[in-house]
């Protein structure tokens, strides 16, 4: 009875040890397959254009942009123009009462026709010798008064009429037909947006890498998704000696119209750029000064090696030396190799699932 409990013990010893080695086995990662070799996730190195960049964020501003008011006194006639309009230049946009302004200059007019005709007539007394010449002096200064009168009711006519000083979006009507304007009342403002300006702040560090032409990228709020392209057009002449930093000024096509002054932008502005092997970040291996990156070869033996990195960008690194294109290099697992090893590739984690219950 004894001996048949002892050995139902050891029985039961044996199955809870079975039991213990299996759920071991099933729940550490699989790294190793049959013969020991583990198993790594790597990624090809590749050639690819790499570039320098500065982030910085930036205010949009209208390429042209003015606030319409009037030069003059005067009561709105008629109003040509609705919120939010897109004009031409030289479009008519506010009618102001002209009536007495008209008649000043049709008198004006004929003033300057009676003091022409009268100039002619003492002209040809003073050939016959009946008039002094003298008279003809006083007569052409009669001519240029008239003249300068009819310029000026001419000027204070046009002043009537509002036009659109260039092509371009308008804001909101400010003012009502009837109302008495004065001059610097505010009647609507005009931005010309089919091309936007862009300043922005980079650190007075990067001056010397600053060229006109420099391509910048960005991206607003309002449209996450759409990227847009602009060029370097101006370099401010002063740093701002509390921020260190100098203001840049990029123009971008806006044919949509789709940004607006005063909106915000994240931008990225590429001081140099080439084409160069890119492999991903995570697969260097930094010790002290220097870099490395395991390779698996031909044969599926691991190498070390040392390597000089480049530009770096997010979640990629340029590797200027010590690895070639189409190289395999270990991403992930590189804790568990040795040079010299025998290693077993693959491209992408694999994951297991197990359904509860």
């Amino acid at each position: 009875m004894r001996i048949t409990l002892i050995v139902c013990g050891l029985l039961l010893a044996s199955l809870i040890a079975a039991v213990w080695f299996k759920e071991q086995e099933s729940n550490s990662p699989r790294a190793y397959k049959h013969g020991g070799v583990p198993s790594v996730v790597v990624a090809v190195v590749s050639k690819q254009n790499v570039r320098r960049e500065v982030e910085a964020l930036g205010t949009v501003k209208s390429r042209e942009s003015v606030v319409l008011s009037a030069k003059v006194t005067e009561k709105v006639e008629l109003l040509h123009f609705s919120d939010g309009q897109q004009v031409k230049a030289g479009d008519l946009l506010v009618t102001l009462r002209s009536g007495e302004q008209q008649a000043k200059v049709r008198a004006a007019k004929a003033n300057l026709k009676e003091q022409q005709r009268e100039y002619k007539r003492i002209e040809g007394l003073v050939k016959r010798n009946t008039v002094a010449s003298s008279e003809l002096d006083k007569l052409y200064t009669d001519i240029e008064i008239a003249r300068a009168v009819l310029a000026q009711n001419k000027a204070e006519l046009d002043a009537r009429f509002i036009l659109a000083p260039f092509s371009g979006l308008l804001g909101f009507r400010q003012i009502s037909p009837g109302a008495l304007v004065t001059p610097g009342t505010v009647i609507t403002t005009l931005d010309d947006l089919a091309q936007v300006k862009l300043d922005f702040t980079i650190p007075e560090q990067f001056i010397g890498e600053l060229q006109l032409g420099s391509v910048i990228e960005g991206q607003v709020a309002a449209f996450p998704e759409r990227q847009f392209a602009g060029v370097v057009k101006g370099i401010d002449s002063r740093v701002n000696p509390l921020t260190r930093a100098i203001v840049v000024r990029a123009e971008i096509d806006n044919p949509q119209l789709q940004l607006r002054p005063g909106m915000l932008m994240t931008l990225r502005l590429i001081v140099e750029q080439r084409e160069g092997l890119v492999v991903p970040e995570e697969a260097l291996v930094p010790r002290q000064r220097n870099n490395f990156l395991f390779v698996v070869n031909q044969d599926n033996v691991v190498e070390q090696r040392q390597v000089k990195v480049g530009f770096r960008s997010r979640g990629e690194a340029e590797i200027l030396s010590g690895v070639a294109e189409g190289e395999q290099i270990i991403t992930r697992g590189i804790q568990r190799v040795r040079p010299g090893q025998i290693v077993e590739t693959r491209t992408s984690e694999r994951f297991t699932y197990r359904e509860a219950g």
